[in-house]
């Protein structure tokens, strides 16, 4: 766990900041970056977020971002690195667990909820890109989140089993299911951990824009940290492929939910599918001309106004 500052954005003197661990229901340790307002204090516990990073990113990229900013705007905030990668523990590396990743939210909560300047009862949650899909899971079933707001929400669940825009047929469906089978047959054996997935490292001019876009960020000074990866376990698809965020979201009303996305967001049908799946209060906010990695870190296009609004309203004292 480094204590230098290397974060793909600069440090902001206008907040506290300091790394934090703490463990999961399941034992692993996770590694954070909490940031906190100047005036934060014990005699008078304020509302804190929670902020997930994109699907193989860190806290060092969007998610950190996104923290010290909504601290700035007053709130107390924690990013985190998803189990199993970043500084975070977790055996073997780089596998991908639905369960796991829904249950490291939840962890967040705990440890924030015994921080003495933060109100329990006001803690809320942005979870960008596929942490959109695992913070509404998590959501479903823990009531201490109290409002969620997801950025560029990707279901990485039903893009593992439907295809990205919902292109993969149900054959080719069952035939990934069958190689990840013979895969596991050969890792048993003792053949290396295949790898799958991830930002492309090449980019070609008939792949989808989105494609070039994660190229773009994760691949370039824009957005590159040594500790990302992208890719998981060509195993974990199957399991990945059994998560399905959108089907239990009832359960999260009467507690607020607000879906960001771009306007031009080839991702942007994710957020109007779990829209249309959630109960009221919902809301649907799109932001017009941006892209799906535009709001990673694009700080003109994030609408960071309707957040503050959002999180200040539904988490108010």
């Amino acid at each position: 766990m480094t204590q230098d500052w290397d974060k793909t954005f600069p440090k902001s003197d206008a907040v506290n900041h300091r790394k934090v661990t703490y463990r999961n229901r399941v034992g692993i340790d996770i590694v954070a970056d909490m940031y906190s307002p100047k005036t934060a204090s014990a005699d008078a516990p304020g509302a804190a977020l929670v902020v997930g990073h994109p699907y193989g990113g860190v806290k060092e990229q969007t998610a950190g971002f996104y923290a010290q900013s909504m601290a700035e705007r007053g709130f107390i905030t924690l990013a985190f690195d998803a189990s199993f990668g970043g500084e975070s523990g977790g055996e073997p590396r780089r596998i991908s667990s639905p369960e796991i990743f829904a249950e490291d939210f939840s962890a967040s909560v705990d440890f924030l909820g015994v921080q003495p300047e933060v109100d329990r009862n006001r803690i809320g949650v942005i979870g960008v890109c596929g942490s959109g899909g695992f913070s509404l899971a998590a959501a479903e079933i823990d009531p201490r989140i109290k409002a969620l707001a997801t950025i560029s929400m990707y279901d990485i669940g039903g893009m593992v089993r439907e295809g990205f825009g919902k292109s993969q047929t149900e054959k080719e469906y069952r035939a990934m299911l069958e190689a990840v089978g013979e895969q596991r047959w050969a890792e048993a054996a003792g053949a290396e951990v295949k790898m799958a997935g991830g930002a492309p490292t090449e980019v070609t001019d008939d792949m989808p824009r989105i494609f070039r876009e994660f190229h773009d960020y994760y691949h370039t000074p824009r957005g590159q940290h040594p500790r990302t990866p992208t890719s998981f376990s060509m195993t974990s698809n199957a399991t990945m492929s059994s998560a399905r965020p959108f089907e239990n979201l009832g359960l999260v009303s009467p507690r607020p939910l607000l879906f960001v996305a771009g306007s031009e967001a080839e991702s942007r049908y994710f957020s109007e599918d779990a829209y249309r799946e959630a109960s009221e209060p919902k809301e649907l906010h799109i932001v017009p001309g941006a892209t799906h990695v535009d709001l990673y870190d694009r700080a003109s296009l994030i609408p960071w106004d309707k957040l503050q609004s959002f999180f200040t309203t539904n988490l108010a004292a």
